[in-house]
């Protein structure tokens, strides 16, 4: 039986498989109950779209959580309810709202908020799976996999801070793993009360359970301060006997050092936390099949330095020992595994503002230094053109240099269709890029000025005349290499960010592919307002 992307206290049992859904945001234990007269019954259809299938539960807020199906787009959905909607449901929509705007594979994606006065909604992705704290009720998961789980939760934060947002309600019944492996992160919250430090040291929280089975409450102890917020339904701290939380090698036996280090430097509010994309690049570093056996390597995992050794980008964020030769292992990884971090609506320049740099490349036997990795920067575009190979008119071609003038209210558009798939008269349309020479890319950002956009990324490696002729044999050449995983028009938000290129690969030429298009109130049509390439 499915689940939607979040756990709650209560569950459901049917055949066998337990069904937990949407812890959502908390709850004070003093809150009072939200009251629910008129609540919905299953069948009924809200905004004449969304049918409710079944009541899974309440969760901690007392709002309604139903599995649901979209009846215009035929795929189930899992609506959130709270009564009375208006002023007390304006948190849940703003938090709903500004979660949409996000597009990452670690996070829920949001469909749509919904305020009738006399009740709230949001309707959200349903998953298939189950969180983390059930997960590991049934015993702390090996290093290896809480790694996982931890790279994939900063990674999530990371392109939400991009966009100046806070998460604010990071823990294990927010974290879901689907049955597919797909690790997701859920119910965002915007009430002012936490900050990208605390969302960062929330991950330490997240690896902390993962491994012992116990969460750092705000009520325990840590170096003389508190360690995050509470949640009375998970286990409490270990701690030892001058009451300060215990090191998770102090729980449970297997843990390496340098990831029982990570977890307590970010649980130390003596350790200034590194920011989520530096700490994400650090864990994607870590974060390799099982069976490769990187446990049994003593490779470092602090954001720390002493004075007397050469700092690592993490060392920047102050703190402890790191390993000599951190810094040249570290450059590569920012360029090469950092994985789906974007910065979507960031209004800092990202030819100024680079990711990460490393501060050294020095080896520790004092031999010839390694030369360190380019710092990841906004990659200028030499060329860029429309391909529309089954177009025989071809006046969809003009205005293509406004994707790449970094001015996000000149786009290039596509003609009014029909339908979604451009009238069954074309297999789509794309934007081709050229950026003057090979380089090292990390990541392709596309802004839409609408959601509901299906597209994918290729590279290809050479080039063809602008005609249709041409055009079909830069796609048909182009297909071969794809980049990442398409994004579906079922998906939320307007930006695109696709990841997935090989590290060790250069690319010069790129096409963004457009295979359906989003409707308005005329037909279907979008617009390409910006294309942004980072790399180096």
């Amino acid at each position: 039986m499915p689940s939607s992307a979040g756990p709650s206290i209560d569950t459901i049992t049917e055949g066998g498989r337990v069904t937990q859904v949407g812890e959502g945001q908390e709850a004070e234990e003093s809150a009072p109950p939200v009251m629910t007269f008129g609540a919905p019954t299953a069948g009924e259809i809200l905004a004449e779209r969304y049918e409710l299938v079944e009541h899974i539960n309440n969760d901690s807020a007392g709002r309604l959580v139903w599995r649901g199906v979209d009846v215009v787009l035929r795929r189930p959905v899992a609506v959130v309810l709270r009564y009375p909607g208006g002023d007390s449901a304006t948190e849940m929509l703003q938090a709903a709202v500004a979660a949409s705007r996000v597009i990452h594979p670690n996070l829920v994606g949001v469909y749509d908020a919904i305020d009738e006065d006399d009740r709230a909604y949001v309707v959200r992705e349903w998953v298939d799976g189950h969180s983390l704290r059930e997960l590991v009720a049934g015993g702390p998961l090996d290093p290896a996999r809480a790694t996982a789980v931890g790279n994939a939760v900063a990674s999530a934060l990371a392109a939400v801070h991009a966009t100046g947002m806070v998460h604010g309600n990071v823990h294990p019944g927010t974290v879901m793993i689907s049955d597919d492996g797909r690790v997701v992160l859920a119910d965002a919250r915007t009430d002012g009360a936490d900050s990208q430090d605390s969302d960062v040291r929330a991950v330490g929280g997240v690896l902390y359970f993962a491994l012992t089975g116990h969460w750092p409450h705000a009520e325990v102890p840590l170096h003389g301060a508190t360690a995050g917020h509470g949640r009375a339904s998970i286990p409490d701290a270990v701690r030892d006997a001058a009451g300060l939380l215990a090191a998770p090698r102090q729980v449970r036996a297997g843990v390496p050092a340098y990831l029982d280090d990570l977890t307590m430097d970010l649980l130390d509010p003596a350790v200034a936390p590194p920011p989520s994309d530096v700490l994400a690049a650090e864990l994607a570093r870590l974060d390799v099949p099982a069976d490769d056996h990187y446990l049994d390597s003593p490779g470092p995992l602090r954001f720390a330095a002493d004075t007397d050794e050469e700092p690592s980008p993490l060392a920047a964020a102050g703190g402890r020992k790191v390993a000599i030769g951190i810094a040249g292992l570290l450059a590569v990884a920012l360029v090469g595994l950092l994985i789906g971090i974007s910065a979507l609506g960031d209004d800092k320049s990202p030819d100024t503002n680079p990711v990460a740099a490393p501060s050294s490349n020095a080896p520790a036997d004092g031999g010839e230094a390694t030369p360190a990795a380019a710092a990841v920067r906004k990659l200028a575009v030499q060329d860029v053109r429309i391909v529309d190979p089954d177009s025989k008119v071809r006046d969809e071609l003009g205005g293509a240099d406004k994707v790449v003038d970094g001015d996000p209210d000149k786009s290039w558009g596509t003609h009014t269709y029909t339908t979604a798939d451009f009238g069954k008269r074309k297999k789509g349309m794309g934007v081709w890029l050229d950026l003057g020479a090979p380089h090292n890319i990390k990541t392709v950002q596309v802004n839409l000025s609408a959601r509901g956009t299906s597209a994918v990324l290729y590279a290809g490696s050479t080039t063809h005349p602008a005609t249709s002729n041409g055009d079909k044999q830069l796609l048909a050449d182009y297909q071969r290499t794809q980049i990442g995983q398409p994004f579906e028009g079922s998906q939320t938000g307007t930006t695109m960010n696709f990841d997935g290129f090989q590290p060790d690969q250069k690319y010069q030429y790129l096409l963004v592919w457009i295979t359906q298009l989003p409707s308005n109130d005329r037909g279907y049509q979008i617009d390409v307002e910006e294309i942004t390439v980072q790399g180096s």
